[in-house]
C-alpha cells in the first residue's frame, strides 16, 4: 500500500512571531508547515506542493487577495484560509466569494484554527483523489478503439444496441461485443455505472434531477 504523505501547510504572514506560533501549533497535531514572510516568496516556491495555505490579508508587497488571484491561475491550487484582523472582515468576505475556503480572525482560537485546517485538508485530499480518478478514467477511455468510443457515446445517450447498430450499419451482436469490451476497459460493472462514467468524461450531459412530488 502507498503511504499517505504527511500534509504540509503554507503559512504566509509578515509577522515573525505569528508564523512561529502557527508552525508550533500545527506541529503539535502532526501537521507539517513551511513559513513565508510575504506572498512573493510563497508564489516563487511550489504552491501545488502544499495541501492548504494560511494566508494573511494585509501584507507588504502583494496582498493576500492578490496572492489568491495568482493561485487561482494555477492548476490544482491548494485551498486558502485567510487570516484577518477585525477590520479586514469585509476583505475576507470578498475572498470567500473569490473561492477561499474560509477565514479566521486574529487573535485565533487554537481549536477553531486546527478544525478549520483539518477540514480544508480533508476537502483537498478528496479533490485530489477525484482528479486522479478522472485522469485515470481519461487514460482508459483514450486507449479504447475509435469504434468502441463511438458506441459508448450512443449507448450512454440512451440508444439500444439495435438502434446503435442501425445508425452505424453494423450488427447488434457487434455492438454488444464492443460495448462489453469498452465497459470492461473503463471498469463499469453495469449500464448505470457506464452512463455515470460517460458523464464524468463529458461525453453526455447529466440528466436533470427529477422534480419532487410536491412541485
Amino acid at each position: 500500500m502507498t503511504e499517505t504523505p504527511t500534509p504540509c501547510i503554507a503559512i504566509v504572514d509578515d509577522d515573525d512571531a505569528l508564523r512561529e506560533s502557527l508552525a508550533w501549533l500545527l506541529e503539535s497535531v502532526g501537521i507539517a508547515s513551511r513559513a513565508f514572510a510575504d506572498g512573493e516568496a510563497f508564489l516563487a516556491a511550489d504552491p501545488q506542493g502544499f495541501d492548504t495555505v494560511l494566508l494573511d490579508v494585509r501584507m507588504p508587497g502583494l496582498s493576500g487577495l492578490q496572492v489568491q488571484q495568482r493561485l487561482a491561475e494555477r492548476e490544482q491550487a491548494p485551498p486558502v484560509i485567510f487570516m484577518t484582523g477585525h477590520g479586514d472582515v469585509p476583505m475576507a468576505v470578498a475572498a470567500l466569494k473569490a473561492g477561499a475556503r474560509d477565514f479566521i480572525e486574529k487573535p485565533f482560537n487554537h481549536q477553531q484554527l486546527i478544525d478549520t485546517v483539518q477540514q480544508a485538508l480533508l476537502a483537498h485530499q478528496r479533490a485530489r483523489q477525484e482528479a486522479e480518478r478522472l485522469s485515470a478514467l481519461r487514460r482508459r477511455y483514450a486507449a479504447l478503439r475509435p469504434k468502441e468510443r463511438e458506441i459508448l457515446v450512443h449507448v450512454a445517450g440512451g440508444l439500444t444496441s439495435r438502434e446503435v447498430a442501425e445508425r452505424l450499419a453494423i450488427s447488434a451482436k457487434t455492438v454488444e461485443v464492443y460495448r462489453l469490451r469498452a465497459m470492461k476497459a473503463l471498469g463499469a460493472a453495469n449500464l448505470a455505472e457506464l452512463v455515470r462514467l460517460c458523464v464524468a468524461l463529458g461525453l453526455v450531459e447529466a440528466l436533470p434531477a427529477s422534480p419532487s412530488a410536491g412541485d
